[in-house]
């Protein structure tokens, strides 16, 4: 069957894709070479065909982005798996050009706009399972516009024991967002998982005698049973919309983002006055939350009542299980772990044999020759307790907050990651690529 039979499809707003090609598809795109071969066979004069087939392929690989970018002779495809951009293929401007009008139609771009940014979006349906949205960017760029899709697969969205949190992390978790009020802020940089561990927290406290209301820019995942909205420029901004929901009888909000003083503000407020609310910042590790907060003008007494919990993480890739060895670790691998996890508590500082083992990454067709398959996180975290609210109270610097962290027992994502490098889950090597500042 080709793509053309099996797919059905609007002009604008959403396309589906039948359960028999979806099937063949699945089984004869295998990694990004199989792709790459595809793609010269489906380069037909049937733009619809070759988006439609284009699209599930990288959904099967389990992509988060495809990019699309104009050179001077011909067009990039690139997609990101893991957090990874990979070259896929070239395509003819012909090609590209044709796919960029039925992208930018199906998103609700304007096709007669190609001088400045725009953003859109539309939903892909593979049969019998839910709907991926796929958010639009266009960006203009020396040859012609770049397009990049966000793939927002709600298979991507994890339970709070799929994080990859170590078990006393996991309790520690548990335990907070049982509590019914309070804040919990999750920080790190774009891409570094903070929506799908929020996400995470949200169903794990969903049920039906609580109420929960989001704001979110925009809605990445719709979940059944929560009240989600999203923010409009000017009309419904974080700060008016929060203050709206206050008025709704929530018992738990999350906000996307804390941004300005504002929204910190109403948070917080809400937060005193028995909410649990769980909410992202952009700091780069636990210790820089604080400090952030009360950049943004917030109240230094409301920041030390409010908050519960503060979390920074990144994510890492995972060594394929397909193709990895394992082999002993060098000396000077040995003593970067040790030095790494010295200044831990007693009891938590594993017996390190003088022969271990590590685990290598080799490269497979499962793993596009990258050696990694799958991510997963590393956490530290603050538990924001009397003594953490004495504490703040005299405006420590980013530094000595993070030394009493450390003091009062805090892993540090780099001797999180380290514990998933003795478990033989990552490498070392990917452990310093993520947590090197």
């Amino acid at each position: 069957m080709s793509p053309a039979q099996g797919t059905r499809q609007k002009i604008t707003g959403k396309i589906t894709l039948a359960k028999k090609l979806a099937g063949e598809l699945k089984n004869e795109v295998k990694s990004l070479k199989d792709l790459s071969l595809k793609l010269t066979s489906w380069q037909t004069d049937d733009t619809s065909t070759l988006l439609v087939a284009l699209l599930a392929s990288v959904v099967f690989l389990e992509a988060s982005d495809l990019h699309l970018e104009a050179q001077e002779q011909d067009a990039r495809l690139r997609v990101r798996i893991d957090g990874m951009l990979q070259d896929t293929a070239l395509l003819s401007l012909k090609t590209y050009g044709a796919l960029l009008s039925r992208i930018k139609l199906l998103s609700g771009i304007k096709l007669n706009v190609s001088d400045r940014p725009q953003d859109g979006r539309f939903t892909f349906v593979l049969e019998e399972s839910l709907p991926i949205e796929i958010r639009v960017s266009s960006l203009p760029s020396e040859h012609g516009e770049s397009l990049v899709l966000r793939i927002l697969n709600p298979k991507s969205l994890k339970t709070i024991k799929d994080l990859g949190l170590r078990k006393n992390l996991l309790l520690l978790f548990q335990e907070e967002i049982k509590k019914p009020n309070g804040m919990i802020l999750v920080t790190g940089p774009t891409g570094s998982g903070k929506t799908t561990t929020l996400y995470a927290f949200l169903k794990s406290v969903q049920k039906p005698e609580i109420k929960i209301v989001t704001i979110e820019d925009p809605i990445e995942y719709h979940l059944e049973g929560i009240s989600q909205t999203q923010v409009a420029p000017k009309e419904y901004t974080f700060a008016s919309g929060l203050r709206a929901i206050v008025r709704q009888d929530p018992d738990v909000i999350l906000v996307g983002e804390i941004r300005d003083q504002e929204t910190a503000g109403i948070a917080l407020q809400a937060a005193l006055t028995g909410h649990l609310v769980f909410s992202t910042l952009h700091t780069n590790d636990a210790a820089g939350t604080i400090a952030r907060l009360l950049s943004l003008g917030a109240n230094p007494i409301n920041v030390s009542a409010a908050l519960s919990l503060i979390i920074a993480q990144r994510l890492i890739r995972k060594v394929c299980t397909a193709c990895a060895k394992t082999r002993t670790a060098t000396l000077l691998e040995l003593k970067t772990i040790q030095e790494g996890l010295k200044d831990l508590a007693k009891e938590l500082i594993p017996k390190i044999p003088s022969t271990l083992k590590l685990i290598e990454p080799q490269g497979c067709a499962a793993c596009n020759n990258t050696g990694y398959r799958g991510r997963v996180g590393i956490f530290e975290a603050i538990v924001a307790d009397d003594a953490l609210e004495t504490f703040v109270s005299k405006s420590p610097s980013i530094g000595e907050l993070r030394a009493y962290a450390q003091k009062a027992g805090m892993v540090s994502m780099y001797q999180d990651g380290l514990f998933k490098v003795l478990e033989k889950t990552t490498t070392l090597k990917e452990i310093e690529r993520v947590t090197t500042e």
